[in-house]
C-alpha cells in the first residue's frame, strides 16, 4: 500500500490546501528520472510521518495548470503547505536525512519551512 496519493487539480484544494496537517507536494513527471529516484524516499518518510504530515504527488504532464500556479520550473520540485499556505520549497534531488530533518521541523509546533 502506498503512502503517497497521486493528485489531480480537482483533488488539490480539498487534499492539499484544505488538509488539517501540513502537505509535501512533490511536483514530478514519469519521464523525469531524478523524479524515479525521489520516489522511493517519499514513499518512506510519508510512512514514517504518517499521521502528522501528508506526502502527494502532482503529474506537471496531467496538471499543468497546477505547475504554472506554484510557479515549477524544474523537477522534482517538493513545496511545503501549512493551513493553505506554501512555507517551503526545494528543487532537484534532496537527501534523504536533509528531507527528515526538515519535515520533523515542519511537524513540530514553530512549523518551519522545507
Amino acid at each position: 500500500m502506498s503512502h503517497v496519493a497521486v493528485v489531480s487539480s480537482p483533488g488539490f484544494q480539498p487534499t492539499v490546501l484544505q488538509s488539517p496537517v501540513p502537505v509535501l507536494v512533490d511536483f514530478y513527471a514519469d519521464w523525469c528520472g531524478p523524479c524515479r529516484s525521489l520516489a522511493p524516499t517519499l514513499e518512506r518518510l510519508a510512512a514514517e510521518f504518517a499521521g502528522r504530515l501528508r506526502v502527494v504527488k502532482v503529474n506537471i504532464d496531467t496538471a499543468p495548470a497546477l505547475a504554472d500556479m506554484y510557479r515549477v520550473s524544474s523537477i522534482p520540485t517538493l513545496v511545503a503547505f501549512s493551513q493553505g499556505t506554501e512555507i517551503g520549497r526545494a528543487t532537484g534531488l534532496v537527501p534523504e536525512q536533509a528531507l527528515r530533518e526538515s519535515l520533523a521541523a515542519l511537524v513540530q509546533p514553530t512549523r518551519q519551512a522545507v
